[in-house]
């Protein structure tokens, strides 16, 4: 079965000429404005594979559709290309804000307009797959959840169920390693559990430190909403790319937001603030809030920092490793983003205990010998 593609266009021609090169592919539906497009939205909204938008045009113009569209939800499902003549970076750069996934230029090149049209539907079809995968998965989990809930044993064990099968996706889609994770997890534990006694005024309890490590594993899961092509991206980022990774802070919440109806308040609270706080820094300088100072809960600043350190000194697709020393003196340094200078006095302290954890990490098959009882 075909998937159906709208082309909204108040220009017959550029129906014509779109419809003749996607035709084969695609079922074709045509709009002359975005009111007639926003009514065929509505009655065919599960059946559309990609909506090709005009955005200069009577009755209802492109951005007042796109308006529309964000009111009924329906960006994050269904991948918007804008027709454009003239390259405006004004407009490109909204269009992107309200989640345009690419443009297709004037004159149309056939094999251009099948490509992109091609990739941004083949992306949407995976994210939407995976995060249909992600909601019966985490279904099923919450009516287990819900009959354990008063059992503080059992509800710790369902707690990290859904870590791992979070952890799994994660890994699934190839966005990080399952050795980064563990080693990040390591990096925490060793700091937050030095932090915990020598800063008790923050309160980090035996179980705190335990969820902040076992989240910790979770920090960028807002990544699996973010296109292959700006996340797998193997060059330097432009701009706009920088600002759309990003929202994965943002998208990480939402996705925790929806699957931890159920979760234990605190085990939740912690968790939504490792994953939308982690790049936020001291100096009030990260994102995506740019808070600043104390404003940071402690959580993620302890995780921001392992995250940093696991990053200098791993090897990356588009970066050698920096040397333990180096790592070491970036982050004291704000080479990396200012840190809290409490966090980086404890940093100093275990440093050997970082960089003989670096030594010898703990591999993911390894991952049930990371002790809880000494936290």
């Amino acid at each position: 079965m075909k998937g159906k593609i709208l082309i909204v266009d108040d220009t017959q021609l550029n129906r014509e000429l779109l419809k003749d090169i996607l035709c084969e592919e695609y079922d074709i539906l045509e709009a002359e404005n975005g009111r007639e497009a926003l009514d065929i939205v509505c009655f065919e909204m599960t059946n559309i594979a990609a909506i090709l938008l005009d955005l200069i045009m009577p009755v209802m113009d492109g951005f007042t559709f796109l308006e529309e569209l964000q009111k009924l939800n329906i960006m994050d499902k269904v991948p918007i290309l804008v027709i454009s003549g003239e390259k405006s970076v004004q407009n490109e750069k909204k269009c992107f804000d309200y989640g345009v996934s690419d443009f297709i230029g004037r004159p149309f090149n056939s094999v251009l307009v099948t490509r992109r049209v091609q990739n941004v539907v083949n992306h949407y079809a995976y994210k939407n797959k995976l995060e249909e995968k992600v909601e019966e998965q985490t279904s099923s989990l919450r009516e287990a959840y819900n009959t354990l809930k008063i059992q503080a044993d059992k509800l710790q064990k369902r707690n990290q169920e859904i870590i791992d099968m979070l952890g799994n996706i994660v890994e699934y889609r190839n966005l990080e390693s399952g050795e980064h994770i563990q080693r990040v997890k390591g990096y925490t534990k060793i700091l937050a559990k030095k932090f915990s006694m020598q800063y008790p005024e923050y309160n980090l309890d035996k179980d705190t430190v335990a969820t902040i490590v076992d989240i910790s594993a979770l920090h960028d899961i807002g990544k699996i909403a973010i296109p292959d092509s700006v996340l797998l991206k193997p060059g330097k980022l432009t701009k706009d790319e920088f600002e759309y990774m990003k929202t994965h802070t943002i998208r990480g919440c939402e996705i925790l937001d929806k699957m931890g109806k159920d979760w234990e308040p605190k085990f939740k609270k912690i968790s939504m603030e490792i994953v939308r706080y982690h790049h936020e820094r001291y100096d009030g300088k990260g994102y995506p809030d740019g808070l600043k100072g104390e404003d940071i809960p402690v959580s993620a600043q302890i995780v921001s920092l392992a995250d940093v350190y696991d990053a200098l000194v791993s090897e990356r697709c588009y970066k050698s490793a920096y040397s333990k020393d180096q790592a070491f003196n970036m982050i004291v340094g704000g080479e990396c983003g200012v840190f809290s200078p409490k966090l980086i006095e404890v940093f100093r302290e275990v440093r050997n205990d970082f960089e003989n954890f670096a030594d010898n990490p703990i591999k993911k098959k390894d991952k049930a010998v990371i002790p809880k009882e000494d936290y």
